[in-house]
């Protein structure tokens, strides 16, 4: 019994020092943030958006310079073997001129629904082959723009390790060889990116050079059946990287900051009204702030094409022109 009471005592001395660690506190405000927007050709023409249209207001209008990328096998590959690098060279050329910064995402996952984007001619390849096919995927689209001076970054993957979206598989063996075939074609640093809320972020820094996470405030959630916010305050990110710089001695840089709804459904399936209840402008206030909170000096927001749909086809530019302030 004595020792049940000493183990029950050192759980909860242990629990009590890692919930003030990571709950009790405050953080210093980065001096000077930089915010950069994420852009989804797929998610601006699923928006019944021009994505060209979309693209060239982000970068003129709202005056993004930093530009997180998605970057799509199934529309760079749709015909196996067969490589259409059109749009994509669009999306970098026209950043190039601005003199705009790109962190592109390759490899199997890429930013937004369903997060896999398989070519349908790769759906029913063995898993052997399908990797296969993702690798020299990759090799063509680094080697294609690796002598681009606007790329700054290689995201290899999009969050690898969280199970979330329609995906055949995960595996961590398989990314450390995507990450060697990166490295063997190009001398630039990579990242990789996590789940903000959830995990250490210990694998991300394990396997790359800087660490990306994402930031999520208010969102539907399965498990209550209702909308949610996370109970989670600043300090809990700025710990988190912490203990990143001190095991691993790298960056860490929110990539994927909420702007844009979370919904039960997908918002393209999602009455305004609804899409509402969990971003609007005061949301996107509240985010911002927090952020800012977070101690962290960079930034992409995730949402500037829902943005852009709002302002052009629902007449409310309010987010666009707050986000605007922010960005130029």
């Amino acid at each position: 019994m004595k020792r049940i009471k000493i183990i029950l005592i050192a759980l909860s001395v242990s629990f009590l020092l890692a919930f003030s660690y990571f709950f009790v506190g405050w953080t210093k405000p980065a001096e000077d943030i930089s915010w950069g927007v994420n852009f989804s050709q797929k998610h601006a023409s699923s928006l019944g958006l021009d994505w060209q249209e979309t693209y060239l207001a982000i970068l003129d209008d709202l005056g993004a310079s930093k530009i997180k990328l998605g970057t799509y096998w199934d529309y760079i590959e749709y015909d196996q073997g067969n490589y259409d690098f059109s749009n994509l060279d669009f999306l970098i050329n026209e950043a190039e001129k601005r003199g705009a910064e790109v962190l592109p995402v390759v490899g199997l996952k890429s930013i937004g629904w369903p997060e896999c984007h398989i070519p349908q001619w790769a759906k029913d390849l063995s898993k052997e082959n399908q990797q296969k096919a993702v690798l020299k995927y990759i090799e063509k689209v680094v080697s294609r723009y690796r002598d681009r001076d606007i790329i700054k970054t290689w995201i290899i993957e999009n969050e690898p390790f969280f199970a979330f979206g329609e995906c055949p598989w995960q595996d961590e063996e398989f990314l450390e060889k995507e990450i060697a075939l990166v490295r063997s074609l190009d001398d630039r640093e990579i990242m990789i990116t996590e789940s903000g809320e959830i995990p250490m972020w210990f694998k991300a820094a394990r396997h790359g050079d800087i660490v990306g996470t994402t930031m999520y405030r208010k969102v539907w959630s399965n498990i209550f059946n209702t909308y949610t916010t996370f109970p989670l305050p600043p300090v809990f990110y700025y710990r988190k990287t912490l203990l990143i710089n001190l095991f691993f001695d790298k960056p860490v840089v929110s990539v994927e900051l909420q702007a844009e709804p979370w919904s039960r459904n997908l918002i393209y399936d999602t009455e305004l009204a609804e899409q509402e209840k969990t971003m609007n402008p005061e949301q996107f206030r509240k985010n911002v702030n927090y952020a800012r909170k977070t101690g962290f000096d960079q930034f992409y927001f995730w949402g500037a094409e829902w943005w852009y749909w709002l302002k052009k086809t629902q007449n409310k530019p309010e987010i666009w022109e707050e986000a605007k302030s922010l960005i130029k």
